[in-house]
Formats: C-alpha cells, structure tokens, sequence
C-alpha cells in the first residue's frame, strides 16, 4: 500500500495511492497517520477495511497538493556519513558507528512544497535520502528482528545549511532543523512494497542536472543495523522517522562547493518510492 495525506498544509486528510497511480480519499477509515494507527496495526486494518470500501472512496484530483504521508513524529532520526563516498567528499573519516542527530519536526514539509532559504543562510544543500518510518514500538532492538519494527520506507531530502551545521559552534540541529528542510514523501510505501530497502537506486538533480546517482547498497551502515543501534539509545515510536544518510553528489562535495539560490528546482527519487520537487525561494 502507498499512503498518502492531502491538502492545505495543517489539514491535510488521508488516502491511498492505488496501483494505477489513483488517489483515493480515506477520511472515513477513521484516523489519520499518526503514532496510534502505527501503534494499533492500522496498515492492516486498513487493508482489511479498503477491501469493501474502495469504490465508495473519493477520488482526489492530481492537481490537489500533497502533504507529508504521515502525521508529524515524535522525533526524526538522522544517520550522518553513511556513504563512503559521501563522508570522503565532506572531508571525514569513515565513521566506526552510525552518526546520529535530529531534525526539527517543524521542518517536516510535503514533497513538492517550496524550500525557503533560511535568513542569512549562504550555503543551503541538497541531500536525497531513504527514510525509515517506525511499525512498531522499538527498544533495544536486535538487528535480526528490527525489520519487524519497520512500517514501511518514504523519500526525503535532507536540507542543510552548511554554514549552521558545520562553522558554527554546538551541534549539527542548527543547520538541519530549519523551515521546510525535511519534505517528504510523495507516499509512504509499506515495508511489504520494498524487497530490500539496502539495494534501492536514488538520485537527485538540480535544474535537471543529476548530481546525486547511487544506491543503498553503499551503506556504511545497512537498515536493520541502524533501527537496531538507535534503539539501544533511545525508545522508537510508532511513526518516528529515521533517515539514514545521502550519497555522494551534494553541494559541499563539489569543487567549488556550489550552493541552492531563489529558483533554483530540485528534483530527486528513490526506486520504488517515487519523484518529489522542490522550487527553492528566499526567504522573506
């Protein structure tokens, strides 16, 4: 199943992406995607319930806005440095376990609404990654069971303000917590759609260009690996999100290091989890 959520940012409603690549509205199933229906096995109550109410459904035109596919998380989960390549361009050693940070949930946007740069920002990149989204609640997890864990994968774009991140003092949060730097989706793909979230092809292009091309078989670090490090550190709820690193390809691995401006159109994918797009504007 392909979960959807559409509508005016802050009211969006859910729905379901058929095979045929038709939006259907679920309203009426009862619940958004939140912490409870992950908690309470909707995707299989929904499933259960889709099978004698998929005809009464309202269509949802092409042209009405997509919002994230599930309901803010408690907590978006980073892994930094995860490709080779990625951590060789940034100038960093391989790291010897997952590198981890958050993200705002504030930056949580839909995948194809604007990216603005942030205030006094001069280097804001471009990441294209997978992302996790939690099935189930996750505490010291072993690798072997933590797919169990997982309720299905969604595409996100990494945003990052280079210059907050890494030149500044403190943290990473500073450059990657910012308004709209964390679009996801168009859809959440449950885990029974994705055959081996460790050998997906990704990519990204800026103005049409590809810059990002690779595939999730250059983990440093592989899915089951990572749900199950987080875990040991801290309590996984159903619907947190953890994304798990970019490939080589951004904008500080260039040479020069080349950096988004005011109508810059970004536009990246992931095998199985479809094409977001972002047109980037100044902020105002």
């Amino acid at each position: 199943m392909k979960l959807i959520r559409f509508g005016k940012s802050g009211k969006e409603k859910p729905g379901i992406q058929l095979e045929d690549g038709t939006r259907i509205d679920v309203s009426k199933f009862g619940t958004d995607y939140n912490e409870e229906f992950f908690g309470t096995d909707g995707i299989s109550r929904l499933k259960e319930w889709l099978r004698s109410n998929t005809s009464s459904c309202p269509k949802v035109g092409a042209d009405v806005r997509l919002g994230p596919p599930t309901v803010r998380p408690s907590k978006l989960v980073c892994v930094g440095l995860n490709y080779a390549k990625h951590a060789a361009e940034s100038g960093m050693a391989l790291p010897k376990e997952p590198v981890l940070f958050f993200k705002a949930t504030s930056a949580i946007v839909g995948p194809n609404d604007d990216v603005i740069i942030p205030k006094n920002s001069l280097k804001t990149d471009w990441e294209v990654e997978l992302a996790v989204v939690i099935g189930k609640k996750a505490s010291y997890v072993s690798e072997a069971n933590a797919l169990e864990h997982v309720a299905g994968y969604v595409l996100h774009n990494d945003y990052s303000e280079r210059a907050f991140q890494i030149e500044r003092e403190g943290q990473w949060c500073k450059g990657k917590g910012c308004d709209t730097f964390a679009p996801i989706g168009p859809f959440m793909a449950t885990a029974d759609e994705i055959q081996d979230p460790n050998n997906l092809n990704l990519w990204l292009k800026l103005n049409g260009k590809t810059l990002q091309n690779s595939n999730t078989s250059d983990f440093i670090f592989n899915i089951q690996e990572v749900v199950s490090y987080i875990s040991q550190f801290m309590t996984l709820l159903p619907g947190d999100i953890i994304s798990t690193g970019t490939p080589s390809g951004v904008g500080l691995g260039l040479t020069p290091p080349s950096y988004l401006k005011p109508g810059d159109v970004v536009e990246l994918g992931i095998e199985g989890l479809g094409v977001s797009k972002q047109e980037v504007r100044a902020y105002q």
